[in-house]
């Protein structure tokens, strides 16, 4: 775990407890023509103070829905004591939202769910990357998700809340909240408790007890009136408890790595600030120079402003149709956008197109809304028979947003796109891609000033949501043509910015725009996964994790629960008095997985067997359970999603499911790459570049004894060791060898001789120092290549990669050590993890060429890291072997050689 309260890595911010109580106990606040606004000013408040207290890389305001939840589905009488929302405070959400979203800070709504859960499911995605969050709140439900790698504040009261903090508060520990808030009950969201039972009782009996499960096996020996309260509850206990229990394990769209602030849309907060009469922030944000930031940026690049509304043209006619296609012949680039009946390209049926040539005007042709009394619309197969020779054909430019999808779903179709020219939301992530999110909403806001119509504005939210072919066409036709016209303006914004930097245009023109249709037929090839497999590691991991508790219970001298951090701090340090190598927040004995490492490491058992268990399960729950259900039916085939705008190095991500993720380290991890199988008379082939990153920072460091090492052909971690401790390569031992390569590597991310020490199993932090001073000496390109790269992202405020790729930086200069330190790091690490990204694109790039011009008998079906994976004819394995590892060694002429290796095998595994 990386930060702590004070510094937390993640933030976020329970907008909808805040919203409540901004309205109940701030005075009321309204505009000159009576408009309220005080719960908008308290909670922006409250969110700019917090910030400017807390800093954090990634944050987020998380606000419920409208709408029922799931909760409603349990329980028809959840919440049915609270009375409607006042309309003086639902007026002030809207125009709320939009000024979060103007501040740069990302908001996340989701329907279906509360606010609640959304936070928990962010929480345990930070804590599986051993991230701290801060969770800002007022809600004593969100108790239950303190641990060490979590803490409250209430910014009402500045009260933090730690786990100690919440022992303190409650007279319970953070896993005993959902137990207790069940047996008290909870009267503002009408669960039932056991009557007569407050706090005091519940404290007691959980003191005594431990958990509610016990309590209620036990209800009979519990004595006089209160006895028979509880026993009277026994029915609706376990509904109340899942009613209070927070979910941690939605599926969330965003992911946490998106949830990033941007930079502040000054234009909207101005517009924002001058209707809300917030006349101080106006001050603040104008600094006395009002009609100068009026006035438009001549380098921003405009589009013609369209009119409002759009007009858009239904288009149910072949007479209207074939007008469109004379528009589109003369125009110089088509934007176009499809609706339908599923975010699942392999499975999701077409219910319209919509088209654009100019700002102000599209089209929609509808051709599959089902709903009852739905007009006649054009047939499909007529509409895809007179677009397809204008899709098809490579001269004629096309631009839209995320254009990948729309590809994928016309040539399962049978429609094969060419002459994608544009992607508006590639041109924003190589502009900047660290700006804020790069969606069609967020853009049109951020660079049109446009409040654009959203999906949930026409197909309703949560479980009420219809899909679109039930969305009436009257109303389908502007939220479809704006899709189609917006991604066409914001490509008049943003090509003219990439013309004018050289660098970032190679990277869009060369890189990514030729990499959308090769991640499109990747992602229709798929991957062969055997299902019988995975089901039947499934039922060793579920028999494992059953020995595993046992054993644990063994060497503990006790049952426990495995996943309570009270219950493992007390028999790790208390009973058993294993050395507390780390503290809480709260000044308590860490049991996080870096501190269960050391002491595993040290040979102590309980901790070995409590990772072994820890790992094993998320294994099996993202893994072995879950892969069997994302099988296509139709193709029987597992198809992911790639994404290119996503992580700001230019790393691809994946999704649906995440293949960047499946564990590589253990053997239980490996084993779910045999699951990923060739099929017969083919054999997969693992092509993967070794130490690109190393290689990376020897061609940008120049340095000379870096370059030799890893140009002869050497083992580079054994030579640096030989130079490090001046020994000669016969004398170098493991454990050298071992420290010069968490050197090698660690200095690439910035890691620092505290950092060094721990990894090297807690050796003093003056012998790491030592080490690292050693290292610089032998090496003193690396250290200068450092230095000035830190001090050229002071000045300019970013780095680039080798081929021009741009990070910006924004904290390189902030006040705060530890941003500024972070954002140090970033600027060493961005340029070769850039450059690294940049390198296998350019390998994708080249492969494909040669497989669509010769045609040999290969499918690239998978992209991870730094390896691609192919599938082969068998008898053509060599000759392919050859053609691709020539054509990945030359993906970047470096100064030093780029080595890849390769291997082959029936199943991934066996490929490595």
């Amino acid at each position: 775990m990386s930060g702590s309260a004070e510094n937390p890595d993640v933030i976020l911010i329970d907008g909808s407890s805040y919203l409540y109580r901004a309205f109940h106990a701030l005075p009321p606040l309204a505009t000159g023509d009576g408009r309220p606004t005080g719960a908008i000013k308290g909670v922006v408040s409250m969110v700019r103070k917090l910030l400017n207290d807390h800093a954090a890389r990634i944050v987020a305001v998380v606000f419920d829905a409208p709408g029922p939840t799931f909760r409603h589905e349990m329980y028809a009488e959840y919440k049915a004591n609270r009375e409607s929302m006042p309309d003086e405070l639902r007026s002030q959400i809207e125009p709320l939202h939009a000024l979060i979203r103007a501040l740069g800070i990302p908001l996340v709504c989701v329907a279906g769910v509360e606010a609640d859960d959304v936070i928990g499911t962010l929480v345990s995605r930070a804590r599986e990357a051993g991230l701290f969050t801060l969770v800002s709140t007022g809600d004593k439900d969100l108790a239950q998700l303190v641990d060490p790698h979590c803490a409250l504040i209430n910014t009402m009261n500045n009260l933090l809340l730690d786990v100690p903090g919440v022992e303190q508060k409650f007279g319970v520990a953070p896993e005993q909240i959902v137990d207790y808030l069940s047996l008290i009950g909870d009267s503002s969201d009408n669960i039932p408790g056991v009557s007569k039972v407050g706090p005091k009782t519940a404290v007691k009996w959980l003191a005594e007890h431990g958990s509610l499960d016990t309590i209620m096996a036990t209800a009979d020996t519990f004595k006089g009136k209160v006895g028979e309260n509880l026993r009277a509850a026994l029915e609706q206990l376990p509904l109340s408890r899942e009613l209070v229990r927070i979910r941690c394990d939605l599926e969330l769209e965003v992911a946490l790595e998106e949830l990033i602030p941007g930079a502040a849309d000054t234009a909207a907060l101005r517009e924002l600030y001058r209707d809300l009469e917030f006349r101080t922030w106006l001050a603040e944000l104008n600094n006395g120079a009002e009609d100068a930031a009026d006035a438009p940026d001549p380098a921003a690049g405009s589009a013609p402003a369209p009119p409002n509304p759009l007009a858009t043209e239904v288009v149910d006619t072949l007479a209207a149709l074939d007008d469109w296609l004379a528009r589109i012949a003369k125009a110089p680039i088509l934007s176009f956008d499809l609706e339908t009946t599923s975010l699942n390209y392999m499975d999701a049926a077409v219910v319209g197109i919509s088209l654009a040539v100019e700002p102000g005007n599209a089209a929609y042709i509808p051709v599959g809304h089902t709903y009852e009394g739905a007009p006649a619309q054009l047939d499909w197969a007529t509409v895809r028979d007179r677009l397809a020779p204008v899709l098809e054909d490579p001269a004629v430019p096309k631009v839209g947003q995320n254009l990948k999808y729309d590809i994928n779903v016309l040539a399962c179709h049978g429609v094969e796109v060419q002459g994608v020219a544009h992607d508006s939301m590639l041109q924003s992530y190589v502009i900047d891609s660290t700006a804020g999110r790069h969606d069609l909403d967020s853009l049109a806001g951020r660079l049109l000033g446009r409040e654009t119509i959203h999906f949930e504005d026409v197909a309703g939210k949560g479980v009420k949501q219809i899909t679109f072919d039930q969305v009436p066409i009257e109303q389908a036709a502007p939220y479809a043509g704006e899709d189609a016209e917006v991604a066409l303006c914001l490509h008049h914004v943003q090509w003219p910015k990439l013309e004018a930097e050289p660098g970032l245009l190679g990277v869009y023109r060369d890189i990514e725009i030729p990499l959308v249709p090769i991640l499109s037929r990747m992602e229709r090839a798929g991957a062969l996964v055997d299902p019988d497999i995975l089901r039947q590691q499934s039922a060793e991991i579920s028999e494992r994790l059953q020995e595993l508790e046992t054993e644990a219970h063994t060497a503990a001298g006790g049952e426990f629960n495995l996943s309570s951090p009270k219950q493992l701090q007390e028999i790790l340090f208390e009973r058993q008095g294993l050395p507390q190598r780390h503290k809480t927040p709260g000044g308590k004995p860490s049991t996080a997985e870096n501190v269960l490492q050391e002491l595993a490491d040290e040979g102590h058992e309980l901790p070995q067997l409590i990772l072994e268990h820890r790992g094993l399960a998320k294994l099996r729950n993202t893994y072995t359970e879950r892969l069997p259900e994302q099988i296509n039916a139709r193709t029987g085939r597992l198809h992911t999603s790639y994404h290119q705008a996503v992580a700001a190095t230019g790393r691809l991500s994946s999704s649906d499911p995440n293949l960047q993720n499946i564990p590589i380290r253990t053997a239980a991890g490996r084993r779910v790459r045999q699951a990923f199988v060739a099929p017969p008379g083919k054999i997969l082939l693992s092509a993967d570049y070794s130490q690109i990153e190393l290689r990376i920072m020897a061609h940008l460091s120049a340095d000379p004894n870096l370059c030799a090492a890893l140009s002869g052909g050497e083992d580079v971690h054994k030579a640096t060791a030989a130079e490090v401790f001046r020994v000669s390569l016969e004398d170098v031992s493991s454990d050298d060898r071992r420290v010069a390569k968490a050197i090698n590597f660690g200095l690439i991310y910035g890691m620092s001789a505290f950092g060094l020490a721990r990894q090297l199993g807690g050796i003093p932090r003056y012998q790491a120092q030592a080490y690292i001073d050693r290292y610089f000496e032998r090496y003193p390109g690396v250290r200068d290549y450092m230095d000035h790269t830190r001090e050229r992202a002071r000045q300019t405020g970013c780095v680039e990669t080798l081929f021009g790729r741009r990070l910006y930086l924004r904290e390189i200069t902030a006040r705060n050590p530890a941003r500024r330190q972070g954002a140090e790091r970033a600027a060493i690490n961005a340029p070769m993890q850039g450059t690294a990204a940049d390198i296998i694109k350019r390998a994708m790039l080249a492969v494909d060429l040669w497989i669509r011009t010769e045609q040999p008998p290969v499918v690239m079906i998978m992209q991870v890291h730094d390896e691609l994976v192919f599938e082969i004819e068998t008898s053509a394995l060599d000759a392919c072997r050859a053609e691709i590892l020539q054509r990945m060694s030359a993906a970047a002429d470096l100064s030093v050689p780029l080595l890849v290796e390769a291997g082959s095998g029936p199943n991934w595994d066996a490929a490595h």
